[in-house]
């Protein structure tokens, strides 16, 4: 079989997985990968057992603020949630396989359902800082392939795999409405980073289709549900993009914003969770 660049090294995979099935009592049917600033939803698990990442064999480093390098494992409604407390990002290594390692263990591990959520700033100009975006769909600005075979110039498939669940969707929506929280409906960009885009990149993402812009989540959604994951996605609006917004951009905001709105956050997180079957 021929295996992909971005897919880790099977021994690798093989010690990592190893590793973490010692240190875990049940394994997870849903993993959860919370973004910048919004870790703290890990910390509320019922029944948690905590693994550093830097003690799991191969797993790439976190760097950024407000992203711990934990996974959480904890208990709802009787099933076993893996949160993965911080991801990695692009321009912290340039490594694509590094970005997607956590999704081929948690493909491992039994994972069939998968929430992602990230900060992301906003460019639907109806949006405000502290709204929350339900993902529909994405554009992948990174133009990265988590499909291309290693040392093979061939174009991968180009069989559509939609990446965003909609039973989830409606699922997500369901509970905000009973939650009474508004949430958002939009397309998420992802781009690289680590600059913040200019006005003018802004306004082409706009353009384009794109609703909110951040600098992770679309190779990982694109891997998952390749793998036969269902997908669903949550954007925390933290700032106004450029030109959207006349406000300087820093990360500062982003985790401030994200902090003000953990309440909200975490309640609908904890009822999609509740709600979702294992």
């Amino acid at each position: 079989m021929t295996r992909h660049a971005t897919e880790p090294s099977s021994q690798k995979l093989k010690e990592a997985l190893s590793y973490v099935r010692q240190h875990i009592e049940s394994f997870p049917s849903i993993a959860i990968v919370l973004g910048s600033g919004l870790g703290e939803f890990a910390d509320r698990l019922p029944r948690r057992s905590i693994l550093p990442t830097a003690a799991i064999p191969h797993y790439p480093r976190l760097t950024v603020e407000g992203h711990k390098g934990r996974l959480v494992f904890g208990r709802i409604r009787n099933k076993t949630i893996l949160a993965f407390q911080g991801r990695i990002h692009f321009y912290e290594s340039d490594d694509l396989p590094g970005i997607l390692f956590p999704i081929h263990l948690a493909s491992k591990l039994g994972v069939r359902t998968l929430l992602v959520t990230n900060a992301a700033g906003g460019v639907n100009r109806q949006f405000r800082p502290g709204d929350l975006m339900l993902i529909t769909d994405q554009i992948n600005l990174t133009f990265e392939n988590p499909f291309l075979p290693t040392g093979s110039a061939a174009l991968p498939s180009r069989t559509n795999h939609p990446p965003y669940d909609e039973r989830i969707q409606q699922t997500v929506l369901e509970v905000a409405a009973a939650q009474g929280i508004l949430l958002r409906r939009g397309v998420y960009c992802g781009v690289k980073g680590p600059s913040y885009e200019t006005a003018s990149e802004i306004e082409m993402i706009r353009r384009i289709g794109g609703d909110a812009v951040g600098m992770s989540t679309v190779n990982e959604v694109s891997l998952a549900a390749r793998l036969g994951m269902r997908v669903g996605g949550i954007s925390c609006i933290t700032n106004l993009a450029t030109g959207i917004g006349s406000a300087a951009l820093s990360h500062s905001e982003v985790t401030q914003v994200a902090a003000r709105v953990k309440r909200k956050f975490t309640s609908l997180l904890r009822g999609v969770l509740e709600r979702l079957p294992r």
